[in-house]
């Protein structure tokens, strides 16, 4: 017996919102200002463009890791921000579910849907990771803490992250087609 898309969504929706609550419930952290600062730090790529700076420096697969991980930020971040929040737009968690000591000071306006910064975090990664698995390896953790710093800030759904952060991944790994990985 197959899901109607209604109940689907409703399961979906449901899902989000007790994930969502049990993060903002958990209790205050030294994470807290951690994580506020890693999501900012991430706004408009500048950590990505800031990584692929210091990866640059280095010759070989580094250097390869950061061009492919930039072009893969600019695509995600093209399709996600220019193409799929305007065609699914989508409200943002409320701000008093999110404990205050969490909040951004500046809470993004677009839609919830998807995250462009999980998306720019995995397609980064992705793309850094097909060239140089070490330097993949190394920054993966970080990309899994800005996506985690969306919901906990406050400022996405769960589902918003994991789409984002599949989109960006997906789009990293395209790049394969018209620029292959050396063996």
């Amino acid at each position: 017996m197959t899901e109607t898309p209604v109940s689907l969504r409703s399961r979906i929706h449901d899902w989000d919102a007790r994930v969502f609550d049990r993060a903002a419930a958990s209790g205050a952290s030294v994470a807290d200002p951690v994580l506020r600062s890693l999501s900012k730090a991430a706004d408009h790529s500048k950590l990505w463009a800031a990584s692929a700076l210091v990866l640059g420096s280095r010759p070989g697969a580094p250097r390869r890791g950061a061009v492919r991980g930039l072009l893969a930020v600019a695509g995600a971040s093209a399709i996600v921000n220019g193409i799929l929040k305007p065609l699914f737009p989508r409200t943002r968690p409320g701000y008093d579910r999110t404990p205050l000591a969490r909040r951004l000071l500046s809470p993004p306006a677009s839609s919830s849907f998807p995250s462009g910064h999980s998306a720019s975090a995995a397609a980064f990664v992705t793309g850094v990771a097909l060239e140089s698995p070490r330097a993949g390896a190394v920054l993966a953790p970080v990309a899994a803490a800005v996506c985690y710093s969306r919901v906990h800030t406050g400022v996405h759904w769960p589902v918003d992250v994991v789409v984002g952060a599949a989109l960006g991944t997906g789009i990293a790994l395209t790049t394969q087609r018209w620029w292959a990985v050396p063996d």
